[in-house]
């Protein structure tokens, strides 16, 4: 556990960064005091037509980072995506830091090696990143704790990351009028996913939630990424107002069942559990990418 009381903590200074294309929230999060800077979950664009990357949302990142004059210490990922690719090695050359994910990422590592069929020395022991967190990891932000909670059930790497009054949640928890994430993937379970959210809402009724990602839910004219305990509590479509775990069970298994597979699933687990590396170059210097026939 952190040390330090969240009540006597200082509070982070937080810049979103909202991607259109994949709906992701991108998060810089900083001391003010001392200006160390923690990077959450960055996106590396792709066009899946073309096959090639642009870092267009990361010279985003890159260009706040040195308006603020931020020194990066951390690069942060909530889970193994399966709807954006990582910009986090992108990020690191540039900008120095390092990379961090859940423990969790090992199964995943595992799960996608074997599907994928991925080199025989690909190593499934998360070493891709610099640091593995297991649950109540604390780590330093400047004069910050960053507190890191292990909250699976959309997959069973995913954390999520208290600052102060404030909790970067991934995919775990969306907006309220969204709901919540998904557990059809690979080692995913909504019993798990009610049990890590049930973790967060216990979590004192102000403390800012934001999350990873958001569709804009048919009644709401913006996107919005922030919300708060006290109104996931009271008012999210899928888990709030008292749901039960044998209610939200049946109808995240019953939604998920009507779900297609998100679309950059397929190339964007193959880089991100490298932690942003792409596969090695073959002997025409090109990486590839590749595409199961009839696997998932």
């Amino acid at each position: 556990m952190c040390s330090t009381s969240k009540q006597n903590m200082k509070q982070p200074e937080i810049k979103a960064f909202f991607d259109p294309a994949t709906y992701t929230i991108s998060y810089v999060v900083w001391d003010p005091d001392t200006s160390e800077a923690a990077i959450i979950d960055p996106v590396l664009d792709f066009d899946s037509r073309s096959g090639r990357t642009q870092t267009h949302s990361a010279d985003k990142i890159i260009a706040s980072v040195k308006e603020h004059g931020l020194t990066v210490a951390w690069i942060l990922e909530t889970h193994a995506h399966a709807d954006h690719i990582t910009a986090s090695r992108y990020l690191k050359n540039e900008l120095g830091g390092q990379t961090g994910i859940g423990a969790g990422i090992t199964d995943v590592q595992a799960t996608f090696a074997d599907i994928f069929n991925l080199e025989p020395d690909f190593p499934t022991d998360g070493t891709q990143f610099d640091q593995l967190f297991g649950d109540n990891h604390c780590l330093e932000l400047g004069a910050l704790s960053i507190e890191v909670l292990h909250t699976p059930g959309h997959t069973p790497a995913c954390v999520s990351y208290s600052i102060g009054n404030c909790c970067f949640v991934g995919d775990t928890l969306f907006m309220p009028d969204f709901g919540t994430a998904r557990t059809d993937f690979p080692q995913g379970c909504a019993a798990t996913l009610y049990r890590s959210i049930q973790r967060l809402l216990a979590l004192p009724s102000p403390t800012r939630i934001f999350v990873g990602h958001d569709y804009k839910a048919p009644d709401r004219d913006e996107y919005a990424w922030e919300t708060t305990v006290a109104d996931e509590l009271l008012k999210n479509i899928h888990i709030g107002n008292g749901a039960s775990e044998e209610e939200f069970v049946k109808l995240r298994t019953e939604r998920d069942a009507t779900l297609s597979m998100p679309a950059l699933l397929l190339p964007a687990i193959q880089i991100n559990i490298r932690a942003g590396d792409f596969p090695p170059a073959e002997n025409n210097s090109i990486s590839y990418l590749k595409l199961p026939l009839n696997a998932l």
